[in-house]
């Protein structure tokens, strides 16, 4: 049985929107989501009040926690380690790697082909990315595209996220698990690879500009 989630996911704890958590939740259970991963722009702990969140929906899904950190070059998705206990704001790329994978977290760089906050072509440049955020549903499906592709270069799986900021965006992308997902298995299934990226909107004539 495979599982379906979410693995870009903000509210108004990221600092840029006023999503109610709770009510992004529910719009993920209604998707019939597996789980969704709130990953809070820079900071780790500003998605602490998923914890409740976790306790109190237990049945109905799972919420994981990790961060989108801001390397100097760009913007990754970190799962496994609490970025705010490392001192590395805004550390290269590289560094970034480093230290979150020998503190056995994964690190998986976002919308990569965006623009700003964004590696680009740095992406086949950093060895130990776990893989590559293909579809996200903030981007233009060409942008998706050319991450997809990247990441087959690379010889990586890839990801999907709908990185939603309103509650009505969640889900738009998500990551598809080979087998059941747990919160223990969570990490070992991201190292392994056995996942991809799945993009449920249609393709419309402007996305494809």
């Amino acid at each position: 049985m495979k599982s379906r989630i979410d693995l870009h996911v903000h509210s108004r704890n990221s600092g840029d929107n006023d999503a109610d958590p709770e009510e992004t939740v529910n719009r993920a259970i209604e998707l019939g989501l597996d789980g969704i991963a709130f990953t809070e722009h820079y900071s780790f702990e500003a998605s602490e009040p998923v914890e409740r969140l976790r306790e109190r929906y237990r049945d109905a899904i799972m919420l994981f926690r990790g961060v989108e950190f801001s390397a100097a070059e760009g913007h990754c998705l970190v799962f496994g380690v609490d970025t705010d206990r490392l001192d590395m704001k805004f550390a290269p790329i590289r560094e970034v790697v480093r230290v979150v994978t020998s503190a056995g977290g994964v690190v998986i760089p976002t919308h990569p082909y965006r623009g700003g906050n964004s590696l680009g072509e740095l992406l086949f440049a950093v060895p130990g990315i776990s893989a590559v955020e293909g579809c996200n549903g903030a981007n233009m499906h060409a942008m998706n595209v050319k991450a997809i592709a990247a990441a087959g270069k690379l010889s990586l799986p890839y990801t999907g996220g709908s990185d939603a900021h309103l509650p009505v965006e969640v889900g738009s992308c998500y990551t598809v698990f080979d087998e059941p997902v747990t919160y223990e298995n969570f990490l070992p299934l991201l190292r392994a690879g056995r996942f991809t990226g799945t993009d449920s909107r249609k393709i419309s004539r402007a996305m494809l500009l």
